[in-house]
């Protein structure tokens, strides 16, 4: 009879197992763009001398798919494209093509003019420009002394 010794390994939690076995997983199921409610367009904000400009890019919609909505301090950027059924006289083997829909907000400073805000899709990328509140100087008053 022989002796054999055995190595002890400390044990493993179960999110350390399904880690080794299959470390694509995490991959799959979470993307970094998506979120709880929908998936999030990437967004480039600019700040310029006139004031602030976001670039979302959006590819696949329509301007009328957008809704750009300003209450109070809260701009709020949300898109939504409805699948339409198209018969077409062939088979379709396969569709990749999915448009989601998003939805951000962005908290927007008291020194934005909210009577001033322009949004243009172009090219799949809807820029929304902020501009800057003008300051009201009180004009300068010569005293003369007395």
């Amino acid at each position: 009879m022989s002796i054999v010794k055995f190595r002890h390994y400390p044990a493993k939690s179960f999110n350390n197992l399904i880690d080794d076995f299959l470390p694509q997983v995490p991959s799959l199921l979470w993307n970094e763009n998506a979120s709880a409610f929908g998936h999030v367009a990437p967004v480039n904000i600019n700040q310029t001398e006139a004031g602030y400009e976001l670039e979302i890019i959006a590819p696949g919609f329509t301007k009328d798919d957008f809704k750009i909505q300003l209450e109070k301090n809260l701009l709020t950027v949300s898109a939504e494209k409805k699948e339409q059924e198209e018969n077409k006289a062939g088979k379709q083997i396969r569709k990749e093509f999915k448009f989601q829909s998003f939805k951000r907000s962005f908290t927007i400073d008291e020194k934005i003019d909210t009577e001033k805000v322009e949004a243009k899709y172009d090219n799949g990328v809807l820029l929304i420009n902020l501009a800057n509140k003008e300051e009201v100087k009180a004009p300068t008053k010569q005293i003369t002394v007395q």
